[in-house]
């Protein structure tokens, strides 16, 4: 199954089908917290701003249900998953074993030019936080965690962590304390500056981070916005060229 990019597709990267399209799009529309958790998703509205067919949007939605982005409720529809906060609880249990020990191996190993990556994202991360750019804060963020675990060299942590990354998401959207970013951007800078301290700071102060991500989950779920706002910015978009196939 095709699985976005370590990084979540941008939108000059032009997907190969008119599902993974769709795939991407809503995708996107989750983990940026522009669909929020247990908003319906309709099948003709869909196709109507992707410019598919019915077929095409139920490809999308069948796959976008096996990665557990969306529940398919019968004779009703489909909708953004709602994972709980006792789920949460599983989530960063997870996240702890897979990034601290991806921070521990990395600790006081990684050279210039990773380090030059690292802090460039972050860099970005804060610039788009501070212009209320959340969408873009809540993507870069994602990128900064896939980073550590590409530079870590493990395909099977990456894979892990691409399937923790979407739920972390979408706990935060429905629970965090004020409905901020997923991270806070100047804890990543903290981070980096461990790792070049060494093993036992990296996977200390990850930890740190971890904990602090999921303490902050504690407000109750927030209402769902109209989904046809959500997309506003693809049917601008996708009236300046042509369609995909």
């Amino acid at each position: 199954m095709k699985k976005p990019a370590a990084a979540p597709p941008a939108s000059t990267v032009r997907p190969s089908t008119a599902t993974d399209r769709v795939y991407d799009g809503i995708y996107l529309a989750v983990i940026e917290h522009r669909l929020a958790p247990g908003e319906w998703l309709r099948e003709e509205e869909l196709a109507a701003t992707f410019g598919v067919s019915r077929t095409v949007v139920r490809q999308a939605l069948q796959r976008l249900a096996q990665d557990q982005l969306i529940d398919l409720k019968h004779n009703r529809g489909a909708r953004v998953s709602q994972p709980g906060l006792d789920e949460a609880r599983h989530v960063f249990e997870a996240r702890k074993v897979v990034e601290c020990e991806i921070a521990r191996r990395l600790g006081g190993r990684l050279d210039d030019g990773q380090l030059a990556e690292l802090h460039a994202l972050a860099e970005a991360e804060q610039a788009a936080d501070a212009r209320g750019d959340r969408a873009a804060a809540v993507r870069l963020s994602g990128e900064f965690h896939r980073a550590l675990a590409r530079m870590h060299g493990n395909p099977v942590f990456t894979r892990l962590l691409d399937s923790l990354l979407p739920t972390t998401s979408m706990l935060m959207a429905q629970y965090k304390v004020g409905g901020g970013q997923v991270c806070v951007a100047h804890r990543h800078v903290e981070l980096i500056a461990s790792l070049r301290e060494g093993a036992g700071a990296a996977a200390a102060e990850m930890r740190r981070h971890l904990v602090e991500l999921e303490r902050s989950l504690t407000t109750p779920p927030k209402a769902a916005r109209p989904l046809r706002d959500v997309f506003a910015g693809y049917r601008e978009e996708a009236s300046d060229g042509a369609s995909g196939p």
